[in-house]
């Protein structure tokens, strides 16, 4: 008995001793733990639920995102002559009773704040903002980030996507880097960059919204939805992403009676199709869009369509008299699913497809016509201004 009770306290001694000696070294030799785990090739300990979060956390601030795009980021002052019909009184009392007044008109300068950004494309850099901003502008002035003010010279624009390109007289001018456009997504962090209200360079942050946002029914291009403040001013600003690389060009199409009434819902046209009008408005000045000469709506759901709930693809809503449908026999209520080599999702997707087709060229569209299926070829022609169309066949 007396044996094993001198053993037990034999282990005891070298427990505590063992405990205290740990308690030494993990005090004056910190992660020796770790090291020697590693050594034996065991696992190294489990990281805790709080370093975790602290990995994925928001960066704290936003400043090496603006630092890196403000540069690149410009004012623009577009001076118009504005003409207004007016009422020259005449300066007889009674002739003032008899006629009221003489019909004349009067111009006056109007002067339109806008942002633009600094872009470079075939060994060039250019200055990319909205066409609303020096639309009609007979004076076109851009401030420089480093101060310098600089006149700038019209080289294109597109009303279609509110895009225009300038190019000034300027050297040593800070470039912005272009995003890859199929990283964006709904919820990235977003900075708009311009010059609200003529303050100058001023930040707003917010999200993604939405993408592939469609304003305007008839209209191919689509848009950057954002709750990052882009008030008046902003037009033709950077949207950019926390690394500080253009994703959009901020732009403002709600009407003012809409947007008093809206918060938080601002628009930026993507850079991918910033890139593609870019190239087209130094090429040639304008845009060029394929067209194939009808309107579309999505696939009626009905009872006896026979077609599934989820049905893809578009219906002929009207074909334009003389257009290359009614050339080629497309009719009004005619689903299409197919255009060339690719499936129609909806009707945006069609006005992508088909715009960015050359007018000349010949695609095959297939679909449905009465259930049944059916196959036409197609010459595109150019993409007419939309509101300039003939009446349509409905």
């Amino acid at each position: 008995m007396k044996h094993a009770a001198g053993t037990l306290i034999f282990i005891a001694r070298f427990v505590v001793l063992g405990l205290a000696l740990a308690f030494v070294v993990g005090l004056f030799w910190p992660g020796s733990g770790e090291r020697l785990r590693a050594r034996f090739g065991l696992a190294p300990a489990a990281t805790t639920p709080a370093s975790s979060e602290r990995a994925d956390a928001a960066p704290a601030s936003y400043a090496d995102a603006v630092a890196t795009a403000a540069p690149s980021v410009v004012n623009i002052y577009a001076n118009k002559i504005v003409t207004e019909q007016a009422l020259r009184m005449y300066d007889n009392p009674v002739l003032q009773q008899l006629f009221g007044g003489q019909p004349t008109t009067y111009q006056h300068r109007e002067q339109t704040l806008g942002s633009g950004v600094i872009v470079s494309a075939r060994g060039q850099d250019y200055v990319l903002t909205n066409n609303h901003v020096i639309a009609n502008a007979a004076d076109i002035q851009v401030l420089l980030y480093d101060g310098r003010i600089a006149k700038a010279s019209l080289v294109g624009s597109d009303e279609e996507t509110d895009l225009a390109v300038l190019k000034i007289d300027a050297s040593n001018l800070p470039v912005i880097h272009m995003a890859d456009p199929q990283q964006l997504r709904p919820g990235d962090v977003v900075l708009a960059i311009g010059n609200p209200f003529g303050l100058n360079q001023t930040v707003t942050m917010g999200i993604v919204s939405a993408i592939g946002r469609q304003l305007n029914s008839s209209s191919a291009e689509d848009f950057i939805q954002t709750d990052a403040a882009i008030n008046l001013g902003n037009s033709g600003g950077a949207l950019v992403n926390t690394r500080g690389q253009l994703v959009g060009i901020n732009t403002l199409l709600i009407g003012k009676g809409q947007a008093a009434n809206a918060e938080g819902i601002g628009f930026a046209i993507p850079v991918a199709t910033a890139t593609k009008v870019l190239d087209q408005l130094i090429a040639t000045g304008h845009v060029v869009r394929g067209w194939l000469g009808a309107d579309y709506a999505f696939v009626p759901v009905a009872a006896n369509s026979g077609l599934p709930a989820a049905a893809r693809g578009v219906q002929v809503t009207a074909v334009y008299p003389g257009g290359p449908a009614a050339q080629a026999g497309l009719r009004p209520r005619d689903i299409l699913l197919r255009i060339g080599q690719h499936d129609i999702l909806d009707p945006a997707d069609l006005r992508r497809h088909e715009a960015a087709l050359k007018p000349g060229s010949q695609v095959e569209v297939s679909g449905l016509r009465d259930g049944g299926p059916f196959h036409l070829e197609i010459t595109l022609a150019q993409r007419p201004v939309m509101g300039d169309n003939a009446t349509l066949e409905q």
